[in-house]
């Protein structure tokens, strides 16, 4: 195990778990960047107006993985999440997130 691992956790097995759990993905890009490739099944809610969006997700009662181009946003965006109690975990970029799904 390396040592980021070790220090943070592996983001892998997180996100597999949260996947198992039935964790919604949401893509914190713009909607221009999102319809220019996403993930399948993912919803499209840009960080700008994510705060705006809290009860509207609370309500879908799942854990979430966020994503976007480089992973920055959307660590931003899952930081937001945490702060109202909503389980969350930053993906990264959505193409390599991708991948681990």
């Amino acid at each position: 195990m390396g040592l980021l691992n070790l220090l943070l956790g592996n983001k892998e097995n997180n996100i597999k778990d949260f996947k198992a759990r039935g964790a919604m993905i949401i893509d914190v890009r713009t909607p221009s960047e999102y319809k220019q490739g996403a993930i399948k099944g993912s919803r499209n809610i840009p960080l700008q107006v994510i705060e705006s969006k809290i009860e509207e997700i609370k309500k879908l009662n799942k854990p979430v993985i966020t994503c976007c181009a480089s992973g920055m946003r959307s660590a931003s965006a899952a930081s937001i999440l945490k702060k109202h109690s909503i389980e969350s975990i930053n993906g990264g970029g959505w193409i390599a997130l991708k991948t681990k799904l």
